[in-house]
């Protein structure tokens, strides 16, 4: 039997799966139920005219109404084969013909395709009655003739496959008649001779139910045929069929149809009550009054479920014995639009990437409601905002597809919300969210929380001490939000900045590599790049400035009187010098800033203490009272000299003094001697004088500018407009050179001119605050004095000594000097 079916099976498949196209589907197939998983329903890809090589690239997709995966795709042959058991009664009941909409779904570009497989049926379902026993009670008073009513067998299959024939176990009383009532086959027991009871008071009946497939099913109930005695009238309905109309939306207890028999015995024979048949599956919906016959709606009625509804009514006697009678009733439920539209999501993709291009298929979707006519007829919306729009298809099918830019960063994730409404009046609506996730790509560098960093670090300080820590973040997800440092290759003074600072990669730590010396490099740019983890990945930079602040790790050093020569320096004065005659200037500088470079000058130790005394700010060395005859003519000075820092540091020059009867100030011997010896050599001095006077004035006046635009850039260095640099004095075509001093409280200009090798010229204006007058001196050639001895000794001890000024206007004011000093030289 089994070997039977299945080469029905195959039979099926071999003759009746063939395409053809309807004016709303594109492709069928007609296929038996109950194939094996994997059977074959027929080539998709040739009948959809596709190369099988771009099933894959299109993605080839089969979307069911139903949500049951009954077939799949063999993407290597193109076929479409069965995924699971398809039962046709589970289905489509008694629906002929069984048809399953699929949808065939391609991509790039997008192609919807109707896809029907009817299925047909197989004869594997045997005809079955509701109850295998059944017993009726038969007075004996009854004629030949009489006809009782039988339970109708039930058979899940349709056409040719269902029930088809009744037939009766042989016996001398009864014979089988079968009556055809709307196409269904109702077996009656028809009393062939009078029974008699007292030969025998019960029959054993076998009714047998055949249908008409290959093989034949069959199925049977017992009857069992009791013979009663008296009560010879059985009540007879006035039809033997009613039928009604009722809407499905009818109200609870209204009566819908009234069944009446007649009972032509007297008494309680004649009496008669109403019931539904045994095993009537309908008195859940509907109850009958057994008085009156009136049969109401019990339970709301759904013609979605059941659009007709039949079943039999019997009337029983009070008579013993009970004699009974049979009636058919036809109950047929109208529409109405009491169902809402329902959205089917077939198939969803979800999350997307956020680069998907427009039109990107994200969903497959279907609408379906219950109701017939205009009730059922379904319109599908989308609520506006999000970037997506639905695309229709055939048949109540949609793909809900990209339609604009996506943007996980701000928008992660889509709530979209699908409206459906009926045509039905009033209309019925429905709603559906669909969440539609965002996933991450890497379209965001990581952005540093400030674009610049401004640190301060003390000189000096330890190595491997923190400067500070930058910080990015990336709005992106996962690796592509992982973020490492590293620092750009640049120089500092032609050293790369790697050989000062490192960075941790992972928290953009910075330490120093080595410690820090002020007065070799001041500002330190860094420029740190952050970088994710993407791919490909993206960066960003940040710089970060890193301020060196001074520490007090310098001490003064004197730049005159020069002590290169020895170790004590030589002056000499007149002996009839007065009280508040100027003898020399100590003058020193220190190679620190700000508070740490300002000097104070003190007489430690002299040979006479009340004679000479120093001035604390700016050096100069004067008489205390006038010279007597008595006073030594040697006098040994010891001068100390502290600057502002913490600590403080210090040191101290020797000054010997020589004083001399006769003696004249070098100044005004070199004035005298030049006016007698040559009046243009006067002029030039003369115009020499003036034109130091003016560069004094010059640079007191731009100082002071320069100190206002320092305030206003809150820069801590009183050095902020002017920078140092070599003092050049190595040059030897270079034959004067103009040094400007603002580091601490002297404030002075230096002019040196002349070749280096030779005897020079050196003219200096000092400049003080502190001091009552300023002085002009002009310091005679010497002979015993070799400059460029003085000066490399000065460069080698103060390497940060000289001092050139920014200001362009100042520079045109020192070459035209320039220019006159040394046509004099």
């Amino acid at each position: 039997m089994e070997s039977l079916i299945f080469l029905m099976r195959i039979w099926w498949c071999c003759v009746f799966i063939i395409p053809w196209s309807t004016t709303e589907a594109q492709i069928r197939y007609t296929i038996p139920e109950e194939l094996r998983e994997g059977s074959v329903v027929g080539n998709i890809a040739k009948d959809l005219g596709l190369d099988v090589s771009k099933i894959i690239d299109r993605k080839l997709q089969i979307a069911s109404e139903t949500g049951k995966q009954y077939f799949a795709v063999d993407v290597e042959k193109g076929d479409l084969t069965v995924n699971e058991r398809i039962d046709r009664e589970d289905v489509c009941g008694y629906n002929v013909p069984c048809v399953l909409i699929l949808q065939a779904v391609l991509e790039n570009p997008l192609q919807m395709h109707r896809v029907e497989i009817e299925i047909q049926d197989i004869n594997d379902n045997a005809p079955s009655f509701k109850s295998n026993e059944r017993v009726l009670n038969i007075p004996e008073s009854f004629n030949s003739g009489a006809k009782f009513l039988l339970e109708s067998a039930i058979d899940a299959d349709v056409q040719s496959n269902s029930l088809k024939s009744y037939s009766l176990s042989i016996n001398d009383h009864f014979v089988l008649n079968v009556k055809t009532q709307d196409g269904v086959k109702i077996p009656e027991l028809v009393l062939k001779q009078p029974l008699d009871r007292e030969k025998q008071e019960a029959h054993k009946l076998i009714l047998t139910a055949a249908d008409g497939g290959n093989p034949v099913r069959t199925g049977t109930c017992e009857i069992t045929v009791v013979v009663l005695d008296i009560n010879d009238n059985a009540p007879e309905f006035e039809k033997p069929f009613y039928e009604t109309v009722v809407d499905e939306n009818e109200t609870n207890h209204k009566e819908i149809v009234t069944v009446k028999a007649i009972d032509l015995d007297e008494g309680l024979n004649g009496k008669i009550e109403y019931f539904f048949a045994d095993q009537t599956p309908d008195t859940e919906l509907f109850n009958i009054n057994q008085q009156t016959g009136a049969i109401t709606v019990k339970k709301q009625l759904d013609h979605e479920k059941a659009s007709l509804h039949k079943f039999d009514i019997v009337a029983k006697d009070k008579g013993n014995p009970q004699m009974e009678g049979h009636c058919s009733v036809k109950i047929k439920v109208n529409d109405v639009n009491d169902n809402a539209p329902d959205i089917i999501i077939t198939s969803l993709s979800s999350p997307i990437p956020e680069n998907s291009t427009n039109g990107t298929v994200v969903s497959l979707i279907s609408t379906k409601d219950a109701d017939l006519g205009e009730n059922g007829k379904v319109k599908l919306t989308l609520a506006p905002g999000p970037p997506f729009r639905l695309s229709p298809t055939v048949s109540n099918h949609y793909a809900l597809v990209t339609n604009g830019p996506l943007d996980r960063e701000n928008y992660p994730e889509y709530k979209i919300e699908l409206n459906a409404v009926d045509g039905g009046s009033p209309p019925l609506f429905s709603r559906k969210t669909v969440i539609i996730s965002i996933s991450d790509v890497n379209d965001n560098p990581p952005i540093f929380t400030e674009k610049s960093y401004t640190v301060y670090a003390k000189e000096n300080s330890a190595q491997d001490s923190i400067l500070c820590s930058v910080s990015a973040h990336d709005p992106d997800l996962g690796e592509n939000a992982k973020i490492s440092y590293s620092v750009l290759d640049s120089k500092v003074k032609d050293v790369p900045v790697s050989s000062y600072i490192y960075i941790n990669s992972e928290n953009g730590s910075i330490f120093n590599l080595q410690t820090f010396d002020y007065e070799k490099i001041k500002v330190l740019n860094i420029i740190v790049q952050a970088k994710d983890q993407g791919s490909p990945s993206l960066c960003s930079n940040a710089t970060v400035h890193v301020f060196i602040l001074d520490r007090n790790d310098n001490a003064p050093a004197v730049i005159y009187p020069s002590t290169s020569m020895g170790s004590v320096s030589h002056q000499r004065m007149p002996r009839s010098a007065k009280a508040g005659h100027l003898v020399t200037k100590v003058t020193a500088v220190d190679a620190d800033s700000g508070h740490n470079a300002w000097l104070f000058y003190r007489l430690a130790e002299a040979t006479d203490a009340s004679l000479f005394s120093v001035n604390l700010h700016t050096g100069e060395v004067r008489t205390k009272r006038a010279v007597s005859e008595h006073d030594d003519s040697s006098q040994r000075l010891y001068i100390e000299i502290k600057d502002n820092g913490e600590p403080i540091q210090s040191t101290t020059v020797t000054v010997d003094i020589l004083i001399e009867d006769g003696f004249h100030e070098p100044i005004s011997d070199y004035r005298l001697k030049t006016t007698e010896d040559n009046k243009k050599t006067g002029k030039i001095t003369l115009y020499l004088i003036i034109s130091l006077g003016t560069v004094s004035v010059l640079c007191i006046l731009t100082f002071f500018t320069l100190v206002v635009k320092c305030v206003k850039s809150s820069i801590v260095s009183s050095s902020c407009c002017i920078r140092r640099t070599d003092s050049g004095y190595k040059n030897p075509n270079r034959n004067l050179q103009i040094q400007l001093n603002t580091d601490g409280p002297i404030k002075y200009v230096e002019v040196l001119g002349g070749d280096m090798m030779s005897q020079s010229q050196s003219f200096g204006s000092y400049l003080s605050p502190m001091s009552e007058f300023s002085d002009l001196t002009l310091i005679k050639p010497s002979s015993t004095t070799n400059f460029t001895d003085t000066l490399n000794t000065l460069d080698a001890s103060l390497p940060d000594s000289a001092w050139t000024f920014e200001s362009q206007q100042v520079r045109q004011k020192l070459r035209w000097l320039y220019s006159e000093l040394s046509v004099y030289i």
